[in-house]
């Protein structure tokens, strides 16, 4: 199977961005502190997120979709613990 270079560039860059979020969540879970994040940011990140994977799904594209859903899950993990360490 070989891979277009606009689909080895999505799923770098899906790569990259999502596991940026890796550490924030790995803090939180290890501190149970999210005082410094905001709820607005945690909520509107989820909802993009979450768009963004909607639209992959639409084009069938699979980078976006790979990528989206593990933001999603750690999105959606930092909004939990935002929502139960206040």
């Amino acid at each position: 199977m070989e891979f277009a270079l606009s689909e080895v560039l999505g799923f770098t860059a899906g790569i990259v961005t999502t596991l940026s979020l890796l550490p924030q969540a790995l803090k939180i879970m290890t501190t149970r502190r999210t005082r410094d994040i905001s709820l607005l940011w945690a909520i509107s990140m989820n909802i993009g997120i979450l768009l963004w994977l909607f639209y992959g799904i639409a084009k069938n594209d699979m980078p976006m979709i790979t990528a989206n859903s593990i933001s999603f899950a750690l999105l959606f993990l930092i909004l939990i613990f935002k929502l139960r360490f206040r």
